[in-house]
């Protein structure tokens, strides 16, 4: 479930649209959670499907840990990926803001975390941008992201979450949020991890 603050906006020819804030989203917010109507899809189910589903499961679906493709039902599928992401997910079924995305700023993630099988080119316009997204910036990332998810968890507890009925796990999302129980790392959703 995406977050209800977003909406599709067109941004050009080559990447289509992306996904926007049409208001602020403070940092801590939950800005997707996967959810009941998400469809995950076995590497059986895949080839089930046929050769003629592979370039749309590719392009709108991610990999979880366990090699299975997850396809967002909504819109959560047109994020974009950044060198300096606006979310990051932790070690729950969720993507967090990692800082404040003010209304009309792009929400866009980081791909090195969906479990790419191939290098990715890159012209995301980052002052950051590696130009090229490999399958193993995951490995050099991860600590970084597990430190930018740690400032924004902070957060977690004192914004407002729309999207708190559809978090699997909320229990452990507040206790972490509350200092209570660790933050997952990044790492969990990692198939080399």
């Amino acid at each position: 479930m995406i977050h209800p603050w977003t909406e599709l906006r067109f941004i050009n020819a080559e990447l289509g649209v992306g996904v926007f804030a049409t208001r602020r989203i403070p940092r801590g917010t939950i800005t997707w959670a996967q959810c009941s109507l998400d469809r995950v899809l076995t590497r059986a189910d895949v080839t089930e499907l046929g050769p003629a589903y592979h370039a749309a499961i590719d392009r709108y679906g991610y990999q979880n840990r366990a090699g299975e493709w997850v396809l967002c039902w909504d819109f959560g599928r047109f994020m974009n990926h950044s060198c300096d992401p606006a979310v990051l997910s932790p070690g729950f079924d969720i993507d967090v803001a990692v800082r404040d995305v003010e209304a009309g700023e792009q929400l866009t993630c980081d791909y090195a975390l969906l479990n790419l099988d191939a290098d990715m080119p890159c012209s995301c316009g980052a002052a950051s941008c590696r130009q090229v997204v490999r399958p193993d910036d995951a490995t050099r990332l991860l600590s970084a992201w597990d430190v930018a998810v740690a400032l924004a968890f902070t957060a977690v507890a004192r914004v407002e979450q729309p999207l708190t009925p559809f978090v699997r796990d909320v229990a452990h999302v507040l206790a972490a949020a509350r200092g209570e129980r660790p933050i997952p790392s990044c790492a969990v959703h990692l198939r080399q991890a």
